[in-house]
């Protein structure tokens, strides 16, 4: 019975380990992640499945326009990151303005409706690209570092859309 039960074990090791390394893998460092909505359009699409690279901003720092997911509590969002630590930043005439400078943003984005907004320090200002169509930091407030998971900004799927987004 014993000498069974280690041949077993020993058959079953593998698979076990595989199991083990690819749950670490997804926890700590990348995981699959699908775009839920339009608040993305037209640097996303509803259902693409991206890349979530946690470990990113272990060793970078967060910049503006980056796309990264973060943790609202209720559900992870995609969306751009648009004001840093302490700055204030304001859309008038659907023109970005951080701490009363002009930034152009070179991607599409939708109308955004006019709005003022100083952020604390730690905290980070996220907007989806699709503004009209987006429940973001206009509506949640900025989010804490900690609530920003990673970045993300490879579509691995569906694979006429395969590769990177900025």
């Amino acid at each position: 019975m014993k000498e069974k039960f280690v041949k077993t074990s020993k058959e079953l090791l593998p698979y076990i380990i595989t199991i083990i390394v690819v749950l670490l893998f997804k926890h700590f460092l990348f995981a699959p992640i699908r775009v839920n909505g339009d608040s993305m359009y037209s640097t996303l699409k509803n259902g693409d499945i991206m890349i979530l690279d946690k470990i990113h901003y272990r060793h970078n720092k967060i910049k503006r326009f980056d796309i990264v997911v973060v943790d609202a509590d209720y559900e992870l969002l995609i969306k751009r990151v648009i004001g840093l630590p302490g700055e204030t930043i304001e859309v008038k005439d659907n023109k970005l303005y951080i701490n009363g400078k002009y930034i152009k943003q070179k991607f599409k984005y939708k109308k955004t409706d006019d709005f003022k907004y100083k952020i604390k320090k730690g905290e980070y200002f996220v907007m989806g690209d699709n503004r009209s169509n987006s429940l973001d930091s206009r509506y949640f407030g900025a989010f804490k570092r900690k609530k920003i998971i990673g970045k993300t900004n490879y579509i691995v799927f569906p694979f006429n859309r395969f590769g990177k987004k900025e």
